[in-house]
């Protein structure tokens, strides 16, 4: 119980130096690796997110992990990471394995129910998503598709889903 608030001063310098060494290390191996290993494009890059993040903080708080582990660690997931992405450009397999795929939830303003009830969204959802932009009511919008990373895209005119950016959203009839 005595140690409860205050350990010593040397565990407080080791937090302190191994907490600037590790946070500068990450931002380095991240600027290296690019911007595509933080984004947020699909489960994949989430792991990877939630990875570094937990090895960051096992290196600053656990002291039987050393800085080199975590560093290595770091190299490691950024590594893999970049890899996945690499080999998933140039292989569709491998794209389709990581990659969720967006699908269609209301088109020509009326909701596909099936649809909903496979991704569970509810109507409700898709009411705040047309609020939000600035819509009046589902059928002002041509088509919802719930993306890749979750979040909602509002097409207000779809003149045909065979265009190419509607092109890779799966359908109704691609999901039975």
């Amino acid at each position: 119980m005595n140690k409860l608030f205050f350990d010593s001063w040397e565990s407080i310098v080791r937090t302190l130096v191994i907490t600037v060494s590790a946070y500068f290390c990450l931002i380095l191996l991240l600027r290296i690796s690019g911007k595509r290993t933080l984004s947020k494009m699909n489960a994949f890059d989430f792991v990877v997110t939630v990875a570094l993040g937990s090895t960051l903080a096992t290196v600053l708080l656990n002291k039987s992990v050393s800085l080199a582990d975590g560093v290595f660690t770091f190299f490691l997931l950024i590594a893999f990471q970049y890899l996945i992405t690499w080999l998933s450009l140039r292989y569709k397999s491998i794209s389709q394995l990581v990659k969720a795929t967006p699908t269609l939830l209301v088109y020509k303003g009326q909701m596909l129910h099936y649809v909903m009830k496979k991704e569970r969204v509810n109507e409700d959802e898709l009411h705040a998503i047309v609020r939000e932009k600035g819509l009046d009511s589902i059928q002002d919008a041509d088509a919802i598709v719930l993306e890749t990373d979750g979040s909602f895209t509002v097409v207000k005119r779809v003149s045909s889903l065979q265009t190419p950016t509607m092109q890779v959203v799966q359908k109704p009839g691609d999901l039975c």
